[in-house]
């Protein structure tokens, strides 16, 4: 490769004055951004990649007392790598912004030209009654002759976004960051969340170690005063802060290491106490505090330590709301049976998670009554409607879940309505379409699944870049990523699902970096990771499979052995099992393959015996089993396995709109030789839109036409079975794990 010419300036900054606030600010950032220290060095295109991009070009600064400004502009331009422009309608009618383009243009680097757009609307110029909006000068929109003139055919310049609504600033520094050095925009963007999360955490591991010893030195000075009473609110209070604010600061940077030291000193201090003398208020705290306790054991995996500080909690809360008729005191009660249930729901324990759920809502109905317009009761009501919904859909009653999940929506609607800055109620706002997004996939409408899902996404999106720093935010918008990825893929675009999926491990994968103790950031990592191995399998990367499905292998056997009762994650666990059966199969190691399904399915069938109409469940049996059928020794055995998919298959609530049944179902009809059977079927999901990678190959293998696009003739099909997980389950209160 040959070396980069070498100029005076990294770039040239292009704007009008009208925009200076903006350009100020860009050349700031710039000059002031440190390059990822693994990233210097690497080369490229232009050159090897520097430790800082200054100097910058930007004529206030560097032409203040110039007595010649047209021929510095243009030893200026002629000494600088790239240009930036600061697009905007009054950029666009820039006599200077367009002539800078335009002598930039002429000296053979039209690609080396980005854009900021601020304001107005690239290419408006084109839309009559619509010209005063265009942002782009008119140098930007056309392309540049050898001879020096413009050409006719338009071109829309590479350019970052800060637009209400597009990108935030950090996005669009990255995005112009990478472009000025020929780096890949994911990269960059991965290296410098994990140091920016790395920095996050080194200060806050200082300040918080500070913290935790100042809070140990006062509780035992507070202990040691004279005035009984006095001391013992003191030390409450202490506590309450310890296991509040400082808690809730920690939660943010993702410190569960930390946050449990934290909580095991207040844990000590409780059980050193007899609770028998405390006021009203003193307990009210110490509930808060124990559901604190409880939640950070919820984030590590301990689900026994969780529910033991959960009930703990309730044991205060429902003495306070036998005490009186308070709605704070009802409130308070009815949230500690909302994470009871919570434990129970990860535990599969659908009976005992109904029943708190239940037993909470009847409390919050009543406080309802005492205080009608409590907005914080109506809240909890919308999130215990949600967990009753997700009980009800794991037992198949679906029309039951789905008014559940309609009435969370109304509510939060209107509690949005209400608080518009309500970031909390924003974020399960966006939960709530999330939901009416899985009931529409479930309907096979997959375009509808589509809109709900990237409803969804744009709001955590939205609440994640209002606070960059805060841990649960990101982890809610990874999740969001995934869900939208996953059925991008299924409606046909696999390269749109592979890059939202890839952009949840990334940000699972810096969290679990910052704090080893986070046990769903984890199981984040290895769950969008198997779903992410799919993909990639289905495309013909097998390496790339391979790497993801051996990490999240390693990653789920750590986790069940750590809580072998909790359900979700050895039902994942069994299904990055059964994905590697997969791709076994796929390298023609039918042993393995047999080896691996058998272990993934015997890992199913406990949780199936408990919750037998659990959709995730049944999609994971069903999958497994044809992995199976296509690995068996002989024919028998693999028929006796297709028969068994397509009895799993019939016995599901909404086998004949679910798309991801019906393609197993009809995976299952074709290898054994019945098209006739799976013709209906086959039509159904071509009528659908749906057009998964496993799908399609499966018919292009049986002679079937299944065109991705609608055709005049309905086709007559196969799957590689999907298996959807990865749904937000019963919610609670942000900060908790959801």
């Amino acid at each position: 490769m040959s070396a980069a010419p070498a100029f005076r300036y990294r770039a040239f900054l292009s704007y009008s004055h009208r925009d200076e606030s903006w350009a100020r600010w860009l050349h700031r950032a710039l000059e002031r951004y440190v390059v990822p220290r693994r990233l210097v060095g690497q080369v490229t295109a232009f050159g090897p990649v520097p430790r800082r991009l200054s100097p910058i070009f930007r004529d206030t600064d560097e032409l203040a007392s110039a007595a010649d400004l047209g021929a510095k502009v243009n030893e200026a331009l002629s000494s600088s790598e790239s240009l930036l422009v600061v697009c905007s309608p009054s950029a666009a009618t820039s006599r200077w912004v367009n002539e800078e383009v335009a002598a930039f243009k002429r000296l053979g680097r039209e690609d080396r030209i980005f854009c900021l757009i601020v304001s107005g609307e690239p290419n408006a110029s084109l839309v009559p009654a619509h010209e005063v909006d265009e942002c782009f000068a008119p140098a930007l929109r056309r392309r540049w002759r050898a001879d020096g003139s413009l050409r006719d055919d338009m071109l829309e310049p590479v350019a970052a976004d800060v637009r209400p609504g597009k990108d935030t600033r950090a996005e669009a520094k990255c995005r112009l960051v990478a472009g000025l050095l020929g780096l890949d925009l994911d990269a960059l963007k991965r290296r410098d969340y994990q140091r920016r999360a790395y920095r996050a955490m080194l200060l806050t591991s200082a300040s918080i170690g500070i913290a935790v010893v100042t809070g140990a030195l006062a509780v035992a000075a507070i202990l040691a005063r004279n005035t009984a009473e006095q001391r013992q609110k003191e030390a409450e209070d202490l506590v309450a802060f310890m296991l509040g604010d400082l808690n809730d600061k920690l939660s943010e940077v993702s410190r569960l290491d930390i946050l449990e030291a934290v909580d095991d000193k207040a844990m000590a201090y409780f059980q050193a106490q007899s609770g028998e003398d405390l006021d009203t208020r003193a307990l009210s705290q110490r509930a808060t505090a124990l559901q604190k306790i409880g939640s950070v054991r919820l984030d590590q995996g301990e689900l026994a330590a969780a529910m033991t500080s959960y009930r703990a909690a309730l044991a205060i809360a429902s003495k306070l709301d036998v005490a009186g008729a308070d709605p704070a005191y009802q409130l308070a009660h009815a949230e500690a049976l909302t994470f009871v249930g919570l434990v129970y729901w990860r535990q599969g324990k659908l009976d005992a998670a109904q029943d708190s759920f239940a037993s909470a809502k009847n409390i919050l109905q009543r406080a309802s009554a005492g205080a009608p317009g409590d907005l914080d009761i109506a809240f909890q009501l919308a999130l215990v409607d949600n967990n009753i919904g997700y009980v009800l859909e794991a037992r198949g009653q679906l029309d039951e879940a789905a008014a559940q999940y309609r009435r969370m929506l109304v509510a939060m609607q209107r509690l949005v309505a209400a608080q518009p800055g309500n970031a909390e109620w924003s974020e399960y706002l966006g939960s709530a379409q999330n939901n009416l997004g899985k009931l529409a996939l479930l309907r096979g409408d997959l375009a509808e699944a589509l809109r709900k899902y990237t409803e969804d996404e744009r709001i955590q999106m939205r609440l994640a870049a209002e606070a960059p720093n805060d841990a649960s935010r990101q982890g809610r918008l990874l999740t969001a990523h995934a869900i939208l990825g996953r059925t991008q893929a299924l409606a046909g675009d696999p390269e749109s699902g592979m890059e939202r999926l890839q952009r949840a491990v990334d940000i699972a994968s810096s969290l679990a970096a910052m704090d080893a103790s986070n046990a769903e950031a984890r199981e984040q990592v290895a769950l969008y990771g198997t779903q992410l191995a799919r993909l990639r399998r289905l495309h013909g990367d097998l390496l790339a499979a391979g790497r993801l499905i051996a990490k999240a292998e390693a990653i789920f056997a750590r986790l069940t052995a750590q809580d072998a009762e909790n359900a979700t994650w050895r039902r994942e666990y069994a299904e990055t099992l059964i994905e590697h059966a997969a791709q076994l199969h796929a390298m023609d190691d039918k042993a393995g393959a047999r080896r691996q399904a058998e272990a993934g399915s015997r890992m199913l069938a406990p949780l199936l015996e408990k919750t037998p109409g659990d959709r995730s469940l049944l999609l994971a049996e069903a999958t497994g089993l044809l992995v199976q059928a296509d690995a068996a020794v002989d024919s028998g055995s693999a028929r006796r396995l297709r028969e068994q998919v397509l009895r799993t298959v019939a016995e599901a609530v909404g086998a004949d709109t679910d798309p991801r049944l019906l393609a197993l179902k009809v995976r299952a009809q074709l290898d054994l030789h019945r098209k006739t059977d799976a013709a209906p079927s086959i039509a159904r999901l071509w009528a659908d839109g749906y057009r998964d990678a496993g799908l399609l190959s499966a018919l292009k293998r049986q002679g079937i036409d299944y065109p991705p696009t609608d055709a005049v003739h309905p086709p007559s099909a196969a799957t590689d079975g999907e298996v959807a997980t990865g749904q937000p389950g019963p919610l609670h209160q942000a900060g908790e794990p959801p």
